[in-house]
């Protein structure tokens, strides 16, 4: 069925007479009639009156009005260089109540005039504090109107991807869905935001046309026939897009020819700066301060810069197909297993659950043009997940594309023969394109490849109790006073040595990862942790018990502590059963802080004394804090047992009001995670970092990579990932983001990868031979 598209616009005098604009509480709801009839130019602020002045606010951010050709625009510019966080807002206390309107969406004109592309992150709230996130990237030198779902039937289908492709038939631009809830409540809408964050320079948006739309053509066929036999976007045409599997052999041919097997010129076989200065050797990575800049040191004593790719494995290549099989075949996790779902391997279910495999979920199965029958050659990249973080499914048949295309590629179904040509090409790859090493994640079979340094990775995982910062994104936090928890520690790090077994070119060890241990923002966030923890009974919690000891050993009397908390609680009995506290004053935040480093400081010291324990020549590389979930005391408790703090930092770059903390821990650092994507790549989802195109990928990684290596205090950056999420979403939790430097035909990103190696071929001269870059 040919569908054309119809944009209904709503005139203003019709939501004035609704109450829709500017509502109170004292006007009347009446129902809105629409009809084709209404597609006129009256939208929710325009700028030709100054209607909209009292609904505007500002935070590091400044507006005016400018006339283009008799029209008049609000001129946007985001104090970003110098800010974090920069924003602008609409605001009604009073509530709009735009819920007569049916299916629905916010909409505006964007114009950027700037040469680069600006990446916006756009909030709606409602009176409880709901919000719907989202964010795209506006490009440079472009005009188009941009669109935010507020009510609509996509928003309540779970298809297990994170960004589906537009329900809407419609020419404008929808902005991604980032996060929050996709639902808010419409009849109370308080809040319109547009930020920025984290760039490295000042932003300008000329905004026009403020508007709500009300489109009546839909694509009911959305999300299916998306993915074709290769993995790729069935639907759309973009570069390097495979049609056969002669061309992926040609194309893979053609690059095999043309990479390195050693690492760049001037470099150490640890790929430190040979042509540099020679400082102590001692056989195995260290760190140093040298001229003033933290470095790590190779084991031959050159100075080295962690620059590489994160997540070189397949474990996380598959997606859920939306099949499933009788639970009695399927193996479950063992008591004491060490590996956490997303980082095992395919998994298969076994031959003998074949014939009772059935559709689990139609809309997942939908997506799929072709699957391998089970005789198929192709049929050895079919897999199992027992759990998922999120997605449709909770369990279910996996397939990865990108396995499929290796075996294509390299025309063999061997699996020791397969792992091995990828293993050649991969590292390759890396000394190719100047990397010096792995980032974190990497498949077990590079470890003793000895080729290129890497980081080993382990989660600590088991059956010890645990708690709640209140945030708890991908689980809850241990509990690093039980016992148990000390226990699995040891264990998991004996492990990993079996596994890196003292091998030097093995940098360092992360372990855990972007757990939730606060955020900052409010006191309930930052301290969540102590709050949810003072709650719960000592008798079930070893860190409440500790909580209850600390602040027995500074009040001893708790009518002392009650007149500091200005509480009324009637014993240290009563206090360790449980307590509720609702006035934190700065009395109570000194407290919790001292508690929330207690609790830290314990975590740090247990993972250190393991890895010293097991990994005494190898560095500990601390947990990856997440930008959004980590507090001071979080820090400081790190710095003083990890040998290198680490953190995952979603942005353009490095700017300064948000890392001044780095002078006071003056301790060595790595970025453990960044990247941007690009909707060119035929994915539906750029990433968490937007660009305009391949092209400026590149240019956006050469700006985050300099703001990294003009910082004295980091040693290094690791891009995630190597390989593009699948199309239709990770298994794990539906990632489906361009950020690999190959995509599932493990064909490379050349812009990206040119960009790398201009980078990387300048790297030491920038770090250590100027003082001025």
């Amino acid at each position: 069925m040919k569908h054309t598209h119809k944009t209904i616009y709503i005139p203003i005098a019709l939501l004035l007479g609704t109450g829709l604009v500017g509502c109170t509480n004292n006007q009347p709801e009446q129902s809105i009639q629409l009809s084709n009839t209404t597609q006129k130019e009256h939208m929710l602020w325009d700028f030709e009156k100054a209607d909209y002045q009292p609904f505007l606010k500002s935070h590091n951010a400044t507006t005016s009005l400018i006339e283009q050709q008799g029209n008049h625009k609000l001129k946007v510019t985001f104090a970003a260089k110098t800010h974090h966080e920069s924003d602008i807002e609409f605001v009604n206390n009073q509530t709009w109540n735009w819920q007569a309107l049916g299916n629905f969406a916010f909409a505006l004109d964007i114009e950027n005039p700037d040469k680069v592309s600006t990446q916006l992150y756009i909030k709606t709230i409602d009176k409880t504090g709901k919000a719907q996130s989202r964010s795209v990237v506006v490009p440079s030198e472009s005009t188009n109107t941009y669109y935010i779902e507020l009510k609509g039937a996509d928003l309540n289908i779970e298809s297990g991807i994170r960004s589906n492709p537009p329900s809407w038939k419609s020419s404008y631009t929808p902005v991604l869905y980032r996060g929050g809830a996709k639902n808010i409540d419409v009849s109370r809408v308080t809040k319109v935001s547009f930020g920025t964050k984290g760039l490295l320079e000042d932003k300008h948006l000329l905004i026009d046309n403020v508007r709500l739309i009300k489109p009546t053509n839909f694509d009911t066929e959305y999300l299916a026939g998306l993915v074709d036999k290769f993995g790729q976007n069935a639907k759309r045409d973009f570069a390097n897009k495979v049609s056969s599997t002669e061309q992926l052999i040609a194309v893979s041919k053609q690059e095999q020819a043309n990479l390195s097997k050693v690492p760049l010129a001037g470099r150490s076989k640890f790929g430190g700066w040979q042509d540099g200065p020679k400082l102590k050797a001692t056989g195995y990575f260290r760190t140093d301060k040298y001229n003033g800049k933290w470095s790590l040191v190779d084991p031959q004593g050159y100075l080295f810069f962690s620059t590489g790719i994160a997540n070189v494995r397949l474990a996380n290549t598959t997606t859920i197909t939306g099949y499933d099989f009788d639970q009695k075949y399927i193996v479950q996790r063992e008591p004491g297993d060490l590996t956490p779902e997303d980082s095992i391997g395919l998994n298969p279910a076994p031959k003998s659950a074949w014939p009772s495999r059935y559709i689990s979920s139609e809309l997942r199965a939908n997506m799929f043009n072709w699957l391998p029958a089970v005789d198929d050659p192709l049929a050895d990249n079919y897999g199992y997940r027992r759990e998922v973080h999120s997605g449709a499914l909770k369990k279910g048949e996996t397939f990865s594309f990108y396995r499929a295309n290796l075996q294509r590629k390299y025309e063999t179904q061997n699996e020791q023969v397969l792992m091995q040509k990828w293993r050649d090409t991969t590292i390759d790859r890396m000394l190719t394109w100047g990397f010096t090493s792995f980032g974190n994640w990497i498949d077990e079979g590079f470890y003793q490849e000895d080729r290129i340094p890497y980081f080993a990775n382990a989660w600590i995982i088991g059956n010890f109790k645990t708690v709640s910062s209140g945030n708890d994104y991908w689980s809850p936090l241990p509990d690093p006073f039980d016992p148990a928890f000390i226990k699995r520690a040891d264990v998991t790090l004996a492990t990993l040595a079996a596994q890196v077994k003292n091998n030097p070119w093995c940098v360092g060890v992360f372990i855990d990862n972007e757990k939730s241990w606060g955020m900052m923002g409010s006191v309930n966030s930052q301290y969540g942790l102590v709050i949810n923890t003072l709650t719960v009974n000592a008798k079930q919690s070893p860190t409440k018990a500790e909580f209850v000891s600390l602040m027995k050993e500074k009040y001893q009397d708790i009518s002392v502590l009650n007149v500091n908390w200005k509480t009324n609680i009637s014993s240290w009995q009563e206090f360790a059963s449980g307590v509720v506290i609702h006035d934190i004053t700065e009395a109570v935040q000194a407290d919790f802080s001292v508690m929330l480093y207690h609790y830290a400081k314990q975590y740090f010291a247990v993972v250190e004394q393991a890895t010293a324990k097991h990994l005494p020549n190898h560095l500990y590389m601390g947990a990856r804090f997440a930008d959004w979930g980590m507090t001071p005391e979080i820090r400081q408790a790190a710095s003083e047992h990890a040998d290198v703090m680490s953190y995952n930092y979603y942005r353009e770059g490095l700017n300064d009001d948000f890392w001044d903390f780095l002078a006071a821990l003056d301790k060595p650092s790595i970025i453990g995670e960044f990247h941007n994507g690009a909707l060119d790549s035929g994915l539906l989802n750029p990433g968490l970092i937007h660009t305009q195109s391949q092209h400026e990928r590149g240019v956006k990684y050469q700006q985050y990579m300099k703001s990294v290596i003009d910082n004295p205090y980091f040693v290094g950056a690791h891009w995630f990932q190597y390989i593009d999420s699948p199309l239709t979403g990770r298994a794990y939790d539906g990632e489906n983001y361009n950020v690999g430097f190959v995509n599932v035909a493990d064909i490379p990103y050349q812009p990206l990868v040119n960009a790398a190696k201009e980078v990387n071929q300048q790297l030491y001269q920038r770090r250590f031979s100027h003082e001025d870059n």
